[in-house]
């Protein structure tokens, strides 16, 4: 079974759905920017505040949310992806039952240390950074445990010791060491530079792996075959 294409449906999905559902927050920070209406005509103003700051504010806060929500089906994809070859493989999925101790460490290194041995893989050839990808999970689960202020997703202790320079963070951020004082208050940034750095990694992995279980049942096959 192909179940690379059926990734591949889903990324395809998310890069529509990110563009799709931010292009109107990022129009009004764009017309906000260059003062075009309806935001040409700023009103009357003592507190020395950029006009139109707080509709700015909320327009990135909601671009921020979308960056988040496809930032979590990446993640969802990538695990539906393993678990559908788990599934299809074994009668009584063994993954996290057998390599409990790997999956402690999140499902993606689980799976890469199951499918290591159900199927031969050789992680070291993979073209996919599993880091960047172990770090999509964790912005997801930091996303669906977020705190009641919308623009305040911050990187937690144990995921700067894990990558002290993190991938989603915003642009001044970046390069910055997580040992410095001044990345303290460094939140979770969703570009959607970054979102799609991330999802052809995703999109790396799934074919690798794909094309790597299918030369596995090949060489099965090869072996049962009568000389």
């Amino acid at each position: 079974m192909d179940v690379y294409f059926f990734l591949k449906q889903r990324t395809d999905l998310i890069r529509h759905f990110y563009d799709a559902a931010s292009a109107p927050f990022v129009e009004t920070k764009r017309r906000i920017k260059d003062a075009l209406p309806p935001f040409d005509d700023p009103p009357y103003d003592e507190s020395g505040e950029p006009a139109f700051l707080a509709e700015w504010l909320q327009a990135d806060v909601e671009h921020e949310l979308i960056g988040r929500a496809a930032v979590s089906m990446l993640s969802d994809a990538l695990k539906q992806f393993f678990v559908t070859w788990e599934r299809r493989t074994w009668s009584e999925p063994p993954c996290a039952k057998c390599f409990k101790k790997a999956f402690d460490s999140g499902f993606i290194a689980g799976y890469v240390a199951c499918f290591a041995e159900g199927f031969e893989l050789d992680w070291s050839a993979c073209p996919a950074d599993l880091d960047v990808l172990k770090q999509v999970v964790l912005a997801r689960n930091r996303a669906q445990h977020s705190d009641l202020v919308l623009d305040h997703l911050t990187h937690d202790d144990k995921s700067l010791q894990a990558y002290p320079r993190p991938f989603f963070v915003r642009p001044e951020d970046e390069g910055a060491d997580a040992s410095s004082s001044d990345f303290l208050s460094a939140t979770i940034h969703i570009s959607r530079e970054k979102l799609f750095e991330a999802i052809e990694h995703a999109e790396q992995l799934g074919a690798w792996v794909q094309q790597g279980i299918d030369d596995h049942y090949c060489r099965r096959w090869e072996n049962k075959a009568p000389s």
